[in-house]
């Protein structure tokens, strides 16, 4: 956890010093995810690859195909409202995981830009969840 976490942290300060630029993610868009710790209460913020359907931000819980879902996804679904910070901007959101066919629109589009998620997704057995960031009106 100690090295994922340092890492994290460098990448968020990256993108907070370069309005949500990140060299080593030059070609995905990333988002900083601010949610609340379901068991914890605890605030927590992580860089995620990005994507965008319509007006609502849409990430993917893949953690690199790992057996579990991320953390992140389980405070999601307990506490669904969080922010996040896109470049310069900053917004309160809805999470919502996608249901099964938005989530099949949703994957093809993802797996289009980014085919590594499809990757991840090879590499487990479980369904990666998309969920959908609804800003706030």
């Amino acid at each position: 956890v100690g090295r994922m976490s340092d890492w994290n942290r460098g990448v968020i300060e990256e993108f907070r010093a370069n309005e949500g630029r990140v060299r080593a993610f030059a070609r995905q868009p990333l988002l900083l995810l601010t949610h609340t710790g379901s068991k914890t209460g605890i605030r927590r913020t992580n860089p995620l690859a990005s994507f965008r359907d319509g007006d609502r931000y849409v990430v993917v819980a893949s953690k690199g195909g790992a057996p579990t879902n991320p953390d992140w996804y389980g405070n999601l679904l307990a506490y669904p409202r969080a922010s996040i910070e896109d470049g310069k901007e900053q917004l309160a959101v809805t999470a919502v995981p996608a249901g099964p066919d938005e989530r099949s629109r949703l994957w093809a589009m993802i797996t289009e830009k980014n085919p590594a998620f499809a990757d991840y997704q090879r590499k487990t057995t479980r369904t990666i969840p998309v969920v959908i960031l609804t800003p706030e009106v």
